[in-house]
C-alpha cells in the first residue's frame, strides 16, 4: 500500500490547467509533501489538449500516472474528461466542468460536438459536475474558472487543511489575487 496520491488535470490550451497544477504543487510542497509534476502541452496554444500530472506523498519517485491510476481526474472541459476517463482508478473521483470547447473539426462543420458526455462520465465514475464557467462569470472574471475547479479538487481530496490562499497568492498575478481567492472558495462550495 502506498501513500502516494495521483491527480490528473486535463483541459484545452488557455484554460489555466497548468496554473491550477502549479497552485496545487506549491501548496502541497509548503505542507511538507514530496511532489512531482509533469505537464504535456501538445498543441495547447492552438486549442489542443493539455494535461498535467501531480503526484504527492511521503516519497514520490516518478511524476507519471499510468492508465487506471489517478485518484482524482479534474476535467476542465467535457470532451477532455471523457478522453482521459480511462486514467481514473476504479474507485477514483472525477471533477468535471460542465463546459464545452468545440475543436477545429467541429468549428469547421466536419462533425458535431458529441452529446451526452456528462451522462457517459457519470455512468462510469464517481463524478462531481461543476458549472465552473458560470461560477467564474458570476464572480466577474471568466478566466478564474480554473481556480473554481481547483477549489472543487481540494474538497474532493479532503485537503482543506493546507493554506491554499497563500499558494494562490504565490502563483497568480497580484491584481487577480482577490478574485482567485473568491473563486477557490466558490469551488469548495460547489
Amino acid at each position: 500500500m502506498t501513500d502516494v496520491k495521483n491527480i490528473l488535470l486535463v483541459g484545452v490550451g488557455g484554460q489555466g490547467t497548468i496554473l491550477a497544477s502549479s497552485i496545487l504543487s506549491s501548496g502541497l510542497i509548503t505542507a511538507g509533501y514530496d511532489v512531482k509534476m509533469s505537464e504535456i502541452h501538445g498543441m495547447s496554444q492552438r486549442g489542443g489538449s493539455v494535461s498535467t500530472q501531480v503526484r504527492f506523498g511521503k516519497k514520490v519517485f516518478s511524476p507519471i500516472i499510468g492508465k487506471g491510476e489517478a485518484d482524482v481526474l479534474v476535467a476542465f472541459e467535457q470532451m477532455e474528461g471523457l478522453r482521459y476517463l480511462g486514467h481514473l482508478r476504479p474507485e477514483g473521483k472525477i471533477v468535471v466542468n460542465d463546459y464545452q470547447i468545440p475543436s477545429a473539426p467541429i468549428l469547421m462543420g466536419a462533425c458535431d460536438y458529441p452529446s451526452h458526455i456528462i451522462e457517459e462520465i457519470i455512468s462510469h465514475a464517481d463524478a462531481a459536475v461543476i458549472k465552473a464557467g458560470d461560477i467564474a462569470r458570476n464572480l466577474g472574471n471568466p478566466k478564474c474558472m480554473n481556480v473554481v475547479l481547483f477549489g472543487a479538487l481540494v474538497k474532493a481530496m479532503g485537503l482543506m487543511h493546507i493554506d491554499w490562499e497563500q499558494a494562490i497568492r504565490d502563483n497568480v498575478k497580484p491584481k487577480t489575487i482577490d478574485v482567485n481567492i473568491r473563486a477557490y472558495h466558490a469551488g469548495l462550495e460547489a
